[in-house]
């Protein structure tokens, strides 16, 4: 069960409740004679008369019919008539000693997380729904629950936001907690209507309102693998993890592992658009992990564990590229086998993103706690799902992303046209470098754009959550003006394309044979022609041996360079 708290803002399409002046009892607790629902505007308002018409409102209000929570609904007054306001889900713990502290966060969180919004709260109504296991009875459970719920009124209470009804939702039946007299709520509970046979049903699906099945089917897809595939999934992790993470950790082709990355992702996104739609979705999941090979999934999902990559992705949010990013994520989440549990943050995360930006809310925070329970210091996770339950509006990460996308799409073709025109004007000289007296120095690769804003510095290695906030999760907070905020500024193409050479033993006032000068322009009178390497080594090549740090330099350079940072 994930233990994450969710809330909500309003209702979608406006859905009221209300209650008369004197609906209440004296001592704050019962519901009204009348709860109005307003499906689809003041003419279309469905009037909810009893407790089990409350109940049966539950899934309407979340998207979702719950299972396993304990679920607080702010009402607020206007006028005399309700309005149901924000929502906060979490799930039951199984330690009682942990419900005292449940019911705090939830009322605390709601009743503060309204006043953000500008609108306290008057009144709350609280459920607790929960399926009987073997050999146990709705009523039992009723009253097994009935502590929680008592922690529930006293913790609003508290903060002065009265609990007017308390359901316990059970086996198809309900109880309530604040109604005394049992001619109404008898002991056994009373049981529930058909789903989708009663009058708020028929408004909801008027008003264009869904009920997406339980949680526990929307948790199934994205949730890890317990098959006998897991077993190959997870030796497909451990071989691309040996060949990955080395060269993950070194800065010289850690962008090659990300442009590698990302154009994966972008073809198995192609092959999922080329694929015949089935019906339902879990014939939808079958399918897609048909198309996605152990080997490609191991390769993306530790592709992604760098965030700079994940950022990058994450730009995949809108049109077609969203539904495309959604199905490839939640497949990914679903390979995050046996150890790898942890390695699904990422994926989820982005699954969570997409579906915010998209409008899908209900997917979105399940995917976010779902992160979070993968990786409880998941930065990205935690500020995504902080914001989605306090219903900020997600164009301002959109804008964001849009901006970082835009402006690494200028910066390559600004290289490419740069490259053009030195390859226009190339002459001899061109050719010959001056043998300025600079031992060992080797140029820094042009910056590849599988990362966004270049590659880090010597010394700055994102490949770890506390190396500071990247470019997605500093854009939840307020985006500067500007689309490229403190990105790194590229090497310029030509220098990076061409490093300079210094010919072992060779003095910077030393004259070249008279072979090597003629016919070229004065100035290669100060170095050797680059189609005459030294050594046997191609122009421009460092030579690898043992090591990361271990690098054969010509003889009379010291050690040093641009590249790598020394020990």
């Amino acid at each position: 069960m994930t233990n994450h708290s969710e809330t909500t803002g309003p209702a979608a399409n406006g859905n009221n409740g209300g209650r008369d002046s004197d609906g209440r009892n004296n001592d704050g607790s019962g519901i009204s004679d009348r709860v109005g629902f307003d499906a689809h505007g003041a003419e279309h308002q469905v009037t909810l008369r009893t407790p089990g018409e409350l109940a049966d409102a539950l899934p309407y209000l979340l998207g979702y019919r719950p299972e396993d929570s304990i679920v607080l609904v702010a009402l607020h007054d206007r006028g005399g008539r309700g309005r149901f306001g924000g929502r906060a889900r979490l799930g039951i713990p199984a330690n009682k000693d942990d419900w005292a502290a449940v019911a705090r966060q939830l009322a605390h969180g709601l009743i503060t997380g309204s006043e953000r919004r500008g609108a306290r709260p008057e009144q709350m109504v609280a459920y607790l729904c929960q399926e009987p296991a073997a050999g146990e009875t709705g009523r039992q459970i009723t009253e097994r629950l009935a502590p929680l719920a008592a922690l529930l009124r006293t913790e609003c209470g508290r903060l002065d936001v009265p609990v007017i009804e308390a359901l316990c939702i059970s086996g198809g039946r309900y109880w309530s907690y604040c109604c005394p007299s049992e001619e109404c709520c008898p002991v056994e509970g009373l049981p529930m209507g058909l789903p989708g046979t009663s009058v708020l049903a028929a408004a909801a699906t008027y008003a264009g309102l869904q009920v997406r099945g339980t949680l526990r089917e929307l948790r199934a897809r994205l949730q890890p693998w317990e098959t006998a595939a897991a077993l190959e999934q997870e030796v497909a992790l451990d071989t691309a993890g040996m060949a990955l993470v080395p060269r993950m950790l070194d800065l010289t082709s850690r962008a090659e592992v990300a442009e590698e990355t990302v154009r994966l992702a972008r073809r198995i996104m192609a092959r999922f658009a080329e694929a015949a739609p089935v019906s339902g979705a879990l014939q939808a999941d079958l399918r897609d992990d048909e198309l996605l090979g152990h080997e490609e999934a191991a390769e993306l999902i530790l592709g992604l564990q760098d965030r700079t990559t994940r950022d990058r992705a994450a730009e995949w949010m809108e049109a077609e590229e969203a539904g495309l990013a959604l199905r490839l994520w939640r497949a990914l989440a679903r390979r995050c086998v046996g150890p790898y549990g942890e390695h699904a943050a990422a994926p989820l995360t982005l699954a969570g993103w997409v579906s915010w930006a998209t409008g899908d809310e209900i997917e979105a925070r399940e995917a976010l706690a779902m992160a979070l329970g993968a990786d409880p210091g998941y930065l990205f996770a935690r500020l995504l799902h902080q914001a989605c339950n306090e219903g900020l509006d997600p164009e301002s990460i959109r804008r964001c992303l849009r901006a970082e996308r835009e402006g690494r799409e200028a910066r390559a073709r600004a290289e490419i046209a740069q490259s053009a025109d030195v390859d226009d004007a190339e002459t001899t000289d061109e050719l010959v470098r001056p043998n300025t007296p600079v031992p060992g120095q080797v140029a820094t690769p042009p910056a590849s754009d599988g990362f966004m804003g270049g590659k880090p510095g010597p010394g700055k290695c994102n490949d770890t959550p506390s190396a500071g906030p990247s470019r997605a999760e500093d854009a939840l907070s307020p985006c500067p003006s500007g689309s490229d905020r403190a990105l790194p500024t590229p090497p310029p193409a030509a220098a990076s394309r061409r490093r300079k050479r210094v010919r072992p033993g060779t003095r910077p006032d030393a004259r070249p044979h008279a072979a090597e000068a003629e016919g070229r322009q004065p100035c290669a009178e100060e170095s050797r022609p680059r189609s005459r390497p030294a050594r046997g080594t191609r122009p421009a090549a460092v030579r690898r041996t043992t090591g990361k740090d271990d690098v054969r330099r010509p003889e009379g350079t010291r050690s040093g360079g641009a590249t790598e940072e020394e020990g």
